[in-house]
């Protein structure tokens, strides 16, 4: 089903990665070291359903360029992945393919019976791709494997315009989650899965000794099990921290559950944080610390890699850690927490810092440049 902000379009069922026949073909194909001729069967049959639909919309819209959103990266859905590239094959047609996360990035792609697949269609190498990665590790590590060049634009955010202010339907966020007037609300924005590393948040909020101090968690465990989940929970009550995992009060839209309670959207939660906790240990780029730095909020960031090539040498003000944390990184917090005027200050050179290198401004300007390349490239 098509949302009513991008339509008119074309739906393809077989195209999400939640389709059962998806589910339970990945099953099929990772976490083994082979795959039956049934599973190469459903698989191209699979890619030729996908492949009519994809036919279908180029031509009823007569599209001129496709841009692939991940696509052709992470194989989530190995036949969308070779339809992509089959039809981009047969067509010449013109794509920007941005790549967001490569399965070689990623643990449990590592065993796997589609060798042969990933390395025709994740990412494929036609003249007509123009590729576009979000960090630097990422284009080093394209060109090295794939013998493929391509353009960084990181991620970006719309520092152009001010974020929104409190309203009155999320005036009462923090009654609704349990938090009382003087509570110190520590936002932790991921979703539940290790690398976000939120045992680290745990272990800051316990080291704060504050009794008024409430770790939230805003998202769900996501496709990664929830293993991690239970053991962050159990760990939280046996460290006498009091987190709360409120994924199923948000969601993309405000509306109403059916107990009638408010359901609200991160933009909610944001202006009601005093602290953004951030101690991945890998991330592709770092939406939530743009989204902290748009909401003009201190940020407890891990030294994560790409953090430290792309992000870090802008002078950016803010808490770090280098993998786990120490009394020093529990100090910085305990005073930003304490120094309201310090946090004003911060928050500002960061928004003005993000604002010159992550806006909408520069994410035009840039693609400007790759279209009028990819204009130019015979078809």
């Amino acid at each position: 089903m098509l949302d009513s902000a991008i339509s008119p379009g074309v739906v393809i069922p077989e195209a999400h990665f939640t389709h059962p026949e998806i589910v339970t073909l990945q099953q099929k194909c990772f976490g083994l070291h082979a795959r039956t001729a049934q599973t190469t069967e459903q698989i191209h049959e699979l890619r030729r359903r996908v492949k009519v639909g994809l036919i279908a919309f180029v031509q009823k819209y007569s599209i001129d360029l496709l841009v692939t959103e991940n696509a052709l990266t992470i194989p989530m859905n190995l036949p969308l992945g070779l339809a992509l590239t089959e039809f981009i094959a047969e067509t010449g047609i013109h794509v920007i393919a941005h790549h967001h996360d490569f399965y070689w990035e990623r643990q449990r792609f590592m065993i796997n019976a589609v060798h042969d697949i990933l390395d025709a269609a994740f990412p494929p190498s036609f003249p007509g791709i123009r590729h576009v990665v979000i960090n630097t590790p990422a284009r080093r590590e394209l060109a090295q494997r794939k013998g493929i060049a391509a353009s960084l634009i990181p991620n970006v955010f719309d520092f152009d315009t001010e974020p929104p202010a409190l309203d009155e339907y999320a005036r009462d966020l923090r009654e609704q989650i349990g938090l009382k007037p003087d509570d110190i609300l520590i936002l932790q924005p991921t979703r539940l899965v290790s690398r976000k590393g939120v045992e680290h948040a745990i272990e800051l909020v316990r080291r704060l000794k504050e009794p008024r101090a409430k770790l939230v968690v805003s998202h769900s465990a996501g496709d990664e099990g929830l293993g991690y989940y239970h053991w962050l929970r159990d760990l939280a009550q046996s460290e006498g921290v009091d987190i709360r995992f409120v994924a199923n009060r948000f969601s993309e839209t405000r509306t109403f559950d059916e107990r009638g309670e408010k359901i609200y959207t991160l933009w909610d939660i944001y202006p009601h944080a005093d602290l953004v906790t951030y101690p991945s240990t890998y991330e592709g780029f770092g939406n939530a610390f743009l989204e902290a730095l748009y909401f003009r909020k201190p940020i407890l960031v891990n030294r994560y890699s790409v953090y430290m090539l792309d992000i870090e040498p802008l002078g950016f003000e803010t808490i770090t850690m280098d993998g786990y944390i120490t009394d020093d990184v529990v100090e910085k917090v305990r005073h930003i927490l304490n120094d309201p005027e310090l946090r004003k200050q911060m928050a500002g050179r960061n928004f003005a810092i993000a604002k010159q290198h992550f806006s909408l401004t520069v994410l035009r300007r840039r693609l400007h440049n790759l279209l009028e390349t990819a204009e130019q490239t015979p078809s």
